[in-house]
């Protein structure tokens, strides 16, 4: 029997760096029933995928609470709120503490750089160091003692030990000073090394919190697209309640100017609605009953009431941020790799302390030790899992927001990684290259047939199917109040066409290619007819019976305008763009030379769409597949990044793993531009977090010493960690000023 599983999005608290984040995922993966967990230390995050049969929020709550942290398992709003309320009261503590350590530490600071041999200094000192230390900065001793608690370490160990151990021997060596003096040595102290590498870290800690706001800026821009409170039309009177107790079938009034609070039908007025936020297009809509209006969008001049059909979370607006939040919250193959240096950096950076204290006492000479702690102290401090932790998640952040803004909505991290790779875009035709309107320009039938009782055959055959070319034909035959005759039998052949039987007579509709199967003669005036529309890069439809073709339908859908531009973009980042269309050669040799596109293929059915990507992918490319349409899943499904046109089909946004919420073709190029852009700052991020650990920790240790006899000072350890987590994250927003 196959297992259900759901996917939920929780958020996390208490989680630090990379080595917090490497521990609740290990810990959530290990938990019976649980098929799947990223962690994301941007956003404190945790997307889990479980089987609510074997275990439910509350146990994944447990198992998180077990190592240390914390887990919000209310309703995603309530969520939503808690997590927000909590970072809101966490950061005006962590800034109040921030203010107070400096107050305490800038004196601390002047005392120990140039009045060391006042007389009661030291005890000066350590009254101003130990509110610092363990007031202040008690959130690391705190974090630190979680993880003791529970066999881990994260970076709140390194910190608490290394302002821990600089504290404690400074407290030795003020009340037993004699220890040293007996010896030949001088009893240094080092209240000033702890005090000021904890207001470092805060300093760090309080620009961190503010960048990392900034980089969910896009979830929140879409948040403030739905109104607080709604009017709803009920017994005659316009009531005000707030937007969550709205339900379907209630019937809402929108007035001049006011937002549209969730997905519904017009029922009474009309007003123009600007939709750009879904269809990126300036100009507004008109709206007239009947007509669907979308969460989000906004009512220009008239008032208007609509029937709630889409709320809460079954709006456009809430998919489309649920869709961000989860691709904010995925993870980049990328990684993978910072994962598992994570999982035993804090172990290694201890380890490593260890021994420069004992090399230093060992080999170090008279000032060994003291030498041996300042190392130890440095390296504790200067390791950073912090900047490791946010190298990646900030840029996808980011990535995914600036995307957001730009009607680019990206699933997952992966596709934003792989997409800067693609060097084959597969582009369908209708829909995606052309306008995806299409509409019939005219009928030419066979000389003496019965056109009008013959249309009413055609409109009763098109009327039930579902291709969108049949559908312009109800419409125009609509239009020449031509009504439908219903058939006895109906059959629709997938890519082809369709065989309809009225009383003893069989009909078809479709193709040229199904036509020419059914064995009938084409009159050699409409054949002339049908060739001079499919120069013109029209599409002919022939409607037969079982002897002779009875008329040819031409029907135009017309490119659009942005689609020469994107593909010439797309061409000059060095991608070959190939069109696939279902339609004959003639239509589909005159819209590729329009677009620009040397090569294409006409005449395919969906698996052949799914075959051609698979011929790509086995020559070696990297494919991305466009298209907005059922018959293009199945390819789409194939591609390795796949795309789904803006207004497309339900079943093509489902499968791909971007959606573009305009039909515009130039947001393509965008999306790859998006992608190479994100991917540059992910590397860069990575390139500084581990250069910097991997040059920090022995110059800490002290391997300048021997050569020029330069000893980092702890406190300059502690500035260097707080600004390279700050440098990520500030790196990270770079994205936002990208100009497409």
């Amino acid at each position: 029997m196959e297992t259900k599983t759901i996917k939920k999005i929780f958020p996390v608290t208490g989680m630090t760096c990379a080595s917090c984040v490497a521990s609740v995922e290990k810990t959530l993966k290990a938990q019976k029933g649980v098929a799947n967990a990223v962690v994301n230390l941007a956003n404190n995050s945790a997307t889990v995928e479980y089987d609510p049969a074997l275990i439910d929020p509350t146990g994944l709550k447990k198992a998180v609470q077990s190592i240390g942290y914390n887990m919000v398992t209310a309703d995603a709003a309530e969520a939503k709120h808690h997590l927000e309320h909590h970072q809101q009261v966490n950061y005006r503590s962590l800034k109040r503490r921030t203010l107070l350590s400096v107050i305490f530490s800038a004196p601390l600071f002047i005392l120990g750089m140039f009045f060391m041999h006042l007389p009661l200094v030291n005890y000066i000192m350590w009254i101003l160091a130990t509110p610092v230390v363990f007031v202040f900065g008690r959130q690391f001793f705190q974090g630190a003692w979680k993880q003791a608690r529970h066999g881990t370490a994260n970076m709140d160990t390194l910190i608490a030990m290394g302002t821990g151990v600089a504290y404690l021997f400074s407290v030795f060596n003020v009340l037993y000073p004699q220890y040293w003096h007996s010896r030949g040595l001088h009893a240094d102290v080092y209240f000033e090394a702890s005090a000021l590498i904890i207001t470092f870290i805060l300093i760090g800690k309080v620009l961190e919190e503010r960048a990392k706001a900034n980089t969910s800026s896009a979830i929140k821009k879409l948040m403030g697209l739905q109104p607080d409170s709604v009017t709803c039309v009920y017994g005659g009177y316009n009531l005000k309640m707030p937007l969550a107790q709205v339900k379907v079938g209630d019937i809402l009034l929108v007035k001049p100017g006011e937002r549209i609070p969730v997905d519904g039908a017009l029922t009474e007025g009309s007003s123009y609605v600007d939709e750009s936020m879904i269809s990126g297009e300036p100009v507004p809509v008109l709206k007239e009953k009947g007509d669907k209006v979308i969460a989000g969008t906004i009512n220009q001049k008239g008032s208007f009431q609509f029937e709630a059909q889409g709320v809460g979370s079954d709006t456009m607006l809430a998919r489309i941020i649920k869709m961000v939040e989860e691709a904010q919250g995925s993870k980049a193959p990328v990684q993978n790799l910072v994962d598992k240096i994570a999982a035993v950096f804090v172990p290694a950076v201890i380890a490593i302390a260890i021994v420069s204290l004992i090399a230093w006492s060992v080999w170090g000479g008279e000032n060994g030790f003291s030498h041996g702690l300042l190392a130890m102290i440095s390296v504790l401090v200067v390791a950073c899992p912090c900047a490791l932790g946010l190298a990646t998640p900030t840029a996808i952040m980011v990535g995914v927001g600036k995307g957001a803004d730009n009607g680019i909505l990206i699933k997952d991290a992966e596709s934003l990684e792989l997409a800067y790779r693609v060097n084959a875009m597969v582009l369908d035709k209708t829909g995606t290259i052309t306008v995806g309107k299409p509409e019939v320009l005219n009928i030419a039938w066979k000389d003496e047939a019965d056109s009008k009782s013959l249309a009413a055959v055609l409109r009763g055959i098109e009327s039930r199917s579902e291709h969108p070319l049949a559908d312009a034909i109800v419409q125009y035959l609509h239009t020449k109040e031509i009504e439908a005759m219903q058939s006895d039998s109906f059959e629709s052949i997938t890519g082809k066409g369709i065989t309809a039987i009225y009383g003893s007579k069989k009909y078809f509709v479709g193709s040229y290619t199904f036509i020419n199967e059914q064995k009938v003669s084409i009159p050699a005036k409409l054949q002339q007819q049908a060739d001079t529309w499919l120069a013109d890069a029209n599409t002919v439809i022939w409607f037969a019976d079982e002897l002779t073709a009875l008329a040819a339908i031409a029907i135009s859908d017309k490119i659009k305008e942005s689609s020469p531009a994107a593909v010439s973009q797309l061409q000059e980042m060095g991608i070959d763009v190939y069109m696939l269309t279902g339609d004959n050669d003639q239509t589909a040799k005159a819209i590729a030379s329009k677009a620009g596109i040397s090569n294409y293929k006409a005449a395919m059915s969906p698996s052949a769409k799914a075959d051609f990507v698979k011929q790509l992918q086995a020559s070696g490319r990297v494919v991305a597949m466009a298209g907005d349409g059922i018959n293009d899943s199945q390819a789409l499904a194939q591609a390795d990044v796949s795309i789904a046109m803006g207004r497309g089909a339900d079943i093509a946004m489902d499968i791909a793993k971007m959606t573009l919420l305009s039909s515009d073709l130039l947001a393509l190029p965008k999306a790859m531009k998006l992608s190479a852009k994100t991917v540059q700052l992910i590397r860069q991020n990575l390139f500084w977090a581990f250069i910097y650990n991997v040059i920090g920790i022995p110059i800490a240790a002290g391997a300048l010493y021997p050569i020029n006899g330069f000893l980092l000072n702890p406190m300059i350890a502690g500035a260097a960690m707080a600004l390279s987590s700050v440098s990520v994250v500030t790196n990270s927003l770079r994205i936002k000023l990208v100009k497409f």
